[in-house]
């Protein structure tokens, strides 16, 4: 009886319910702009015609059931773009527990004097709703994950961009923690930008990388590997004494590749490697006028 009564309170006071859900998000929570109001009418409306036609169809408080499908794939989609626009948790939770009170107060209507009645629809009611709101939430929380997760790998790719010095010298400056996440990012834009611009020559910039341990000196390792495979030389620069000192402590053995303590040495080694030479205009100039 709870069950079918829920269905027949929608069936016949869907406009009703409608109505008042919506006055209550508009006048609750974060101020919305004619735009907002009028997208949130409409998702309203279209979650109750969901809601609706999934209670006629099953009358339990399972929602798992093909019968539900429509009602999960709105809430799923809703809730990925609120986590998108900005939203907090609990205004996307909102949007399905501010339903309650238009609900209940209809409840009310159709029950009367019969308590019993009432309260079962109630209690069914509040089951279904909150097992709603549950999803949604996290709905949210995947959406938001996989929000952060894309924000992190643009936020890697932008850290690690690879600078054309010369016509065949590239600089890759890094600046933060690196870690094998990021390391995976740095070797493969460094190598794609070799084979794009045929370079043979690639500097490695750590002036910006703070601490340097054994996994950070590994990281680096592979990356020049790597870079020799493409058959550029790779150079290390921003070699500080503290530096030095820890690569030393800790064994790490960079005999095989050229370091230097700054980008300007590296790029001059470069040059000089690559049969180029930087020389002063007044030199010239002087030597000419002799």
């Amino acid at each position: 009886m709870a069950s079918s009564g829920l269905s027949g309170v929608f069936e016949k006071r869907e406009q009703e319910i409608t109505e008042q859900w919506v006055e209550q998000q508009q006048s609750t929570g974060r101020k919305l702009t004619p735009a907002e109001r009028e997208n949130t009418n409409r998702q309203s409306r279209e979650f109750v015609r969901s809601l609706k036609g999934a209670l006629k169809q099953n009358h339990s408080e399972d929602i798992s059931g093909l019968e539900w499908n429509g009602v999960r794939d709105f809430l799923t989609d809703f809730s990925a773009r609120r986590a998108k626009d900005g939203y907090t948790p609990t205004e996307t939770a909102s949007f399905i527990f501010s339903l309650k009170q238009p609900v209940f107060s209809a409840l009310r209507t159709e029950a009367g004097s019969d308590a019993a009645a009432l309260a079962a629809q109630v209690s069914h009611a509040t089951t279904i709703l909150d097992k709603l709101g549950l999803l949604t939430a996290e709905a949210f929380q995947k959406s938001r994950e996989e929000v952060i997760l894309r924000q992190q790998k643009e936020l890697l790719e932008l850290s690690t961009p690879v600078v054309r010095l010369w016509e065949n010298i590239l600089a890759l400056p890094l600046i933060g923690t690196l870690d094998s996440a990021r390391t995976q990012v740095v070797m493969q834009n460094l190598l794609e930008a070799i084979v794009e611009t045929r370079s043979d020559y690639a500097i490695i910039d750590i002036t910006g990388v703070p601490v340097v341990d054994t996994l950070v000196a590994q990281h680096l390792l592979k990356t020049v590997a790597a870079a020799r495979l493409m058959g550029a030389d790779c150079l290390i620069s921003g070699i500080r004494p503290q530096i030095a000192q820890t690569i030393i402590h800790l064994g790490v053995d960079l005999s095989e590749v050229t370091t230097k303590a700054t980008l300007a040495d590296a790029f001059d080694v470069a040059l000089r490697r690559s049969g180029h030479r930087v020389v002063r205009q007044d030199a010239v100039i002087g030597n000419a006028a002799r």
